[in-house]
């Protein structure tokens, strides 16, 4: 008897990169079943093997299937493909110190990996990852709703987590984003934070204003330092961003859409045109969606105006 059930395709992330960052991924995707298939790739045979043999070995205890190898085959079929690889950022080094090399390797890699999956969309994870997004929508030719990159989305949940900290409540009530760059520009929104619906200026424990001028422009700077204190402790972020690129994974093939702070390229927007940024943007399997219109008050505007035009430096230095 014949089946009126058609099989379903299954879903396959592949994270370019088996380094702290890529492996990290890889392992958080497994463990929340991201996706059906995660695929992880690296031009390093012998690292690439080992760390797919270390995941595989698990497979007993996770919802997904992992693969991957020294071969750039293994990403054929990707329904996403997030890039990692690239070089480290060092102490004391900026995200926009990378960008000379990383373009290099971002454009090699978007030659190789968008013929082996045509209709997949790629995440640039690999810093600084606002302009190699640019460079990756350009070198590619495809879609900007299909090429972006992870943007503010780390950061923001970094801010989300001190401010819970602060209040002492869970993190999922706190509503707060970074915007801009995904580096030393960028900025919280504070005019639209909030707490279960409280603005965050008027969140109060026993009277008394818990967030003033002085613990905002704190937290703000923890949060967008956050990294730099990580890799001058231990070489590397790694566990933040995995769970970050799983959870992008999740929105990008998952049922509906949601709104998340990730970076892509903006036209005619505060007179910014042509640059990657983050704002709060709708995800969904067509990628990415409109931009979300939260109002920013004139300071704010200001702040994004001086992240977009450092980001339009970077890309014309590239260029030149």
């Amino acid at each position: 008897m014949s089946s009126s059930i058609e099989s379903r395709r299954p879903s396959k992330v592949s994270i370019v990169g088996a380094g702290s960052v890529g492996s990290s991924m890889a392992y958080a995707c497994l463990i929340r079943g991201s996706a059906d298939v995660v695929a992880l790739y690296d031009i390093a045979k012998e690292r690439v093997d080992a760390e797919v043999a270390d995941l595989a070995h698990g497979s007993e205890f996770v919802p997904s299937r992992v693969m991957g190898g020294g071969d750039v085959n293994e990403t054929a079929n990707s329904d996403v493909v997030i890039i990692t690889a690239g070089a480290r950022q060092k102490p004391g080094q900026s995200r926009l110190d990378l960008v000379g090399v990383n373009a290099g390797i971002v454009s090699s890699l978007m030659s190789q990996l968008v013929p082996q999956s045509p209709n997949a969309i790629f995440v640039i994870v690999t810093n600084p990852c606002d302009v190699l997004a640019v460079v990756a929508q350009q070198v590619s030719g495809l879609p900007e709703n299909r090429v972006f990159s992870s943007g503010t989305l780390l950061d923001s949940s970094r801010l989300r987590f001190l401010i819970s900290q602060w209040a002492d409540v869970t993190t999922p009530n706190v509503h707060a984003v970074i915007a801009g760059e995904h580096g030393d520009s960028e900025f919280p929104v504070w005019s639209t934070a909030n707490i279960s619906g409280v603005p965050i200026r008027d969140w109060t424990v026993d009277g008394e204003q818990t967030f003033t001028q002085e613990v905002l422009d704190d937290l703000g700077q923890e949060a967008a330092l956050a990294a730099y204190k990580i890799i001058e402790g231990k070489g590397a972020t790694n566990y933040g961003i995995g769970l970050t690129g799983a959870r992008l994974t999740e929105a990008l093939l998952g049922a509906g859409r949601c709104v998340l702070p990730v970076s892509a390229i903006v036209h005619d927007l505060y007179g910014i045109d042509g640059v990657a940024l983050s704002l709060p943007r709708l995800v969904s399997r067509d990628g990415i969606g409109d931009t979300v219109p939260i109002p920013l008050i004139d300071s704010e505007v200001t702040e994004l105006k001086a992240s977009a035009e450092r980001l339009h430096e970077t890309l014309l230095a590239i260029k030149s």
